[in-house]
């Protein structure tokens, strides 16, 4: 179940990654989204309209140790969800529908604090979310959909969902991914053209546009300096950009990388920097040593894999840590590895 193997001569490393568990329950349809929060706990949002929560050690769904009485997990929604983003504390989950229904849940009280029906007119051009990012404070999210634009909503539960500004990226193209930077001064905005631009919050303007991609890009994730970003496309690649240089053409792109033989539908970066993340359409998840430029590691799972999480937590000395996954069979999958304790 496991294939580790050197990917390229410039590699100085291979790494293992073993098959730890599986959830206790899988979703009944593919599982589009999963988060590995600081809790230890994992988040994930299915196709099926549901979202679940899992302890880490044993893949059982999970409650907070003193859950209240009314504790509440979220229905599942008709459609199914599109887009997670869980606050770098662990303490709410952020999450879109396939229509355009944004939710925040409360993952320690079970309370559901605000929702927006961003497909509903109000005297504005509605423009439906497809991707949702929360604020690392907390007090925004930032959506995107088919026009192009990136807008700043309120998280506040007493103005959930209002829109603080919208700014438009210059092209009339589904806005596919977005994500805060991890200090929250940039939100990066991918399309299905192969774009990738970064708003400063700040001045509330786009300050680069990197065209290294030939076709739509599904995903992209920060380093936790907020100095690089991984960007993953259907052309097959990885690319890496140093959010430090200012764009023109293929400006800021330090790195491709290149070994899946589909689409690259999800994208992390471990949270000491080493390594990226990433799964594919061909069935495959690889691990990256960003320095060296290639995969040292990869796994063959069962299906599609949509989306991919490394454990926040700082791996112990000489252990490559862990990762979750989900994917096309509906099931939330535990990565740890070898030789590093589950």
């Amino acid at each position: 179940m496991i294939e580790s193997k050197l990917e390229s001569g410039k590699a100085e490393m291979s790494l293992a990654f073993l098959h730890a568990h599986d959830c206790s329950e899988p979703h009944n349809d593919s599982v589009w989204g999963v988060s590995w929060t600081k809790n230890d706990t994992v988040i994930s949002i299915s196709a099926d309209g549901s979202l679940k929560q899992w302890a880490s050690s044993s893949g059982e769904s999970y409650l907070p140790p003193n859950a209240p009485a009314d504790y509440n997990v979220p229905s599942p929604h008709t459609l199914g969800l599109v887009s997670l983003s869980v606050s770098p504390d662990g303490q709410r989950a952020l999450y879109n529908s396939l229509e355009g229904l944004t939710c925040l849940w409360n993952l320690q009280s079970g309370k559901m604090e605000g929702t927006f029906e961003s497909y509903v007119r109000a005297g504005e051009t509605v423009e439906p979310s497809w991707s949702v990012s929360l604020s690392p404070s907390g007090s925004t999210y930032a959506s995107a959909g088919g026009s192009g634009n990136l807008a700043i909503h309120s998280a506040d539960p007493e103005s959930f969902g209002r829109r603080l500004s919208t700014v438009f990226s210059g092209r009339n193209k589904f806005g596919m991914c977005c994500s805060y930077s991890p200090d929250g001064n940039r939100i990066a905005l991918s399309s299905e053209i192969g774009q990738v631009s970064l708003l400063d919050v700040e001045s509330n303007t786009f300050t680069n546009t990197y065209t290294s991609h030939a076709m739509s890009v599904r995903s992209v994730a920060w380093s936790p300096d907020g100095n690089l970003l991984m960007s993953a496309s259907e052309d097959k690649r990885l690319v890496l950009h140093d959010v430090r240089v200012s764009s023109g053409g293929g400006g800021g792109a330090v790195a491709t990388f290149t070994g899946h033989s589909s689409w690259v539908l999800c994208v992390d970066i471990s949270p000491d920097g080493r390594l990226g993340l990433s799964g594919s359409a061909d069935k495959s998840i690889k691990v990256w040593d960003i320095a060296a430029r290639a995969a040292v590691s990869t796994v063959q799972d069962s299906g599609e894999v949509w989306s991919v999480s490394w454990r926040p937590r700082a791996p112990a000395v000489g252990s490559a840590g862990a990762f979750v996954s989900g994917g096309e069979d509906g099931v939330v999958r535990w990565w740890r590895g070898a030789g590093a304790g589950g």
